[in-house]
């Protein structure tokens, strides 16, 4: 009686179709050549990253020939640095890694070298070792297994069949604090690469052909993604790094274009505005004569007094009577601040809502409650906040919000208005501390899931037959 453990035997001919699976590649032609001992796969753009102890490998691989359109970003440990001779008598050191291949059902894992084939016809060749002793060689014939199509790299299936992989992500950021330190841990947790960069000492070369990044001397690598934690003071220099990022075609979780509107508290009001998202009736005047008129066009004390530079609940002024408003608005315009007014949602009673938007999701949400005596109710400035279920009104209002500004990542603070629900601010950086410790949810962990959705290849269009 035959072993139930043995595999069904497999005649393979000098060219077959393959799968590997853990690199995200479904369709491959592999030519078969005994004479190598180890098989190659023809990569791109290799370069390694994580640390000494585990050192790991990325590249890209083309699998339909002639189609450089197609890039599959692949990452595994590297097993071995080996000295490999090429049929022309070239040695070159290569980076070895496992892989499992996939053939009729079977599957079984193999080492694979990674090398520029771009001048060979086959983009991977199958040596000895991946030959199990249940394959039998025929070297006249081909494609005697199942033969695979690449029409699967133009379908949607092709981002499901794509593996978790480690990334090399950076995090721009210059302080280390809970938010910092949650994105590292939680992205080496996942198996990621993570690397906190100082965003100003970051520089740029800036060209056409070639733009890059530097960082302590050196060109900095390419990251699959880039999440930026870009304070307030560097807002414009955190936004042209975020820029080159984007130039050399990074994914950036928040884009530079919404970090800098939504830090301009004028033009973050009239994006909102742009969009009919509910807000507190605002007002902006350059001039002193019209501090009447300003007044006015927002309604009855009290009101609002907000310094357009204003952050974590600093220059926000409350003036309960029209005196007191005129007052706080000379006083601005006296250090020749720029400032808005803004009508005082009395019913929120010192109370607002944090909703985490990710990915066009609001994944969490708290509301937070001003200290005694103060109507401001920021968690740096000694509120406290619980978790909150908020309504599909507050839900539509924060996402469109967070969508008018193109953010990945946005903390919306919304207020509880008779009215509906008034949005006071969208937050490009929101911190992690209370959202997390609030709600007991790993928002972290669910950032993670999202760039790694992003980072996926995308199907790429059929090219139409010449006429």
């Amino acid at each position: 009686m035959a072993d139930s453990s043995t595999p069904e035997t497999l005649q393979f001919g000098w060219e077959e179709w393959i799968s590997l699976p853990d690199l995200g590649v479904p369709a491959l032609r592999a030519k078969v050549d005994t004479g190598a001992r180890t098989s190659a796969l023809h990569a791109f753009d290799i370069e390694t990253f994580g640390s000494a102890a585990k050192p790991k490998v990325r590249f890209t691989v083309h699998p339909i020939p002639g189609r450089d359109d197609l890039v599959i970003p692949c990452s595994a440990p590297i097993v071995d640095r080996r000295e490999v001779a090429s049929s022309n008598g070239e040695k070159e050191l290569r980076f070895v890694i496992e892989s499992t291949m996939e053939v009729a059902g079977q599957s079984w894992p193999i080492e694979i070298t990674l090398t520029n084939r771009s001048s060979m016809t086959s983009r991977m060749l199958l040596g000895r070792q991946a030959m199990k002793d249940h394959i039998s060689i025929a070297a006249t014939d081909r494609f005697l297994q199942p033969e695979l199509n690449y029409d699967v790299y133009h379908t949607k299936r092709m981002r499901e069949v794509q593996p978790n992989r480690a990334l090399r992500i950076a995090v721009l950021s210059r302080e280390d604090n809970y938010s910092t330190r949650r994105l590292v841990e939680e992205g080496e947790k996942r198996g990621h690469a993570v690397e906190v960069i100082n965003t100003t000492r970051c520089y740029m070369a800036i060209n056409t052909l070639a733009p890059e990044v530097h960082y302590d001397g050196k060109r900095l690598p390419r990251y699959d993604a880039v999440i930026p934690r870009i304070g307030a003071s560097i807002t414009a220099y955190g936004a042209a790094v975020i820029r080159q990022f984007e130039t050399i075609g990074t994914y950036c979780v928040n884009p530079s274009a919404g970090i800098t509107a939504s830090r301009d508290k004028l033009y973050a009001h009239q994006i909102m505005a742009r969009a009919k998202v509910g807000m507190p009736n605002t007002a902006f005047a350059a001039s002193p004569q019209d501090t009447g008129n300003l007044i006015g066009l927002v309604g009855t004390a009290p009101l609002i007094v907000k310094l357009l530079e204003s952050t974590q609940g600093k220059g926000v002024v409350l003036a309960e009577t029209k005196k007191a408003a005129e007052s706080v608005i000379d006083a601005f315009r006296g250090l020749k601040a720029n400032f808005l007014v803004q009508d005082f949602v009395k019913e929120a009673a010192g109370e607002d809502i944090r909703c985490l938007v990710i990915g066009g999701k609001v994944v969490a949400s708290m509301k937070r409650t001003g200290a005694e005596g103060d109507f401001r109710s920021n968690l740096h400035r000694g509120g406290s906040a619980k978790s909150v279920r908020i309504t599909k009104t507050e839900r539509e209002t924060a996402l469109r919000a967070a969508k008018s500004f193109g953010l990945g990542l946005a903390g919306v603070d919304l207020l509880r208005a008779e009215a509906g629900p008034k949005v006071l601010e969208v937050n490009s950086s929101p911190g992690m501390e209370g959202i997390e410790t609030s709600t007991g949810k790993n928002i972290v962990g669910m950032l993670y899931e999202d760039i790694e959705a992003r980072v996926r290849p995308a199907p790429i269009r059929r090219r139409k037959a010449a006429k």
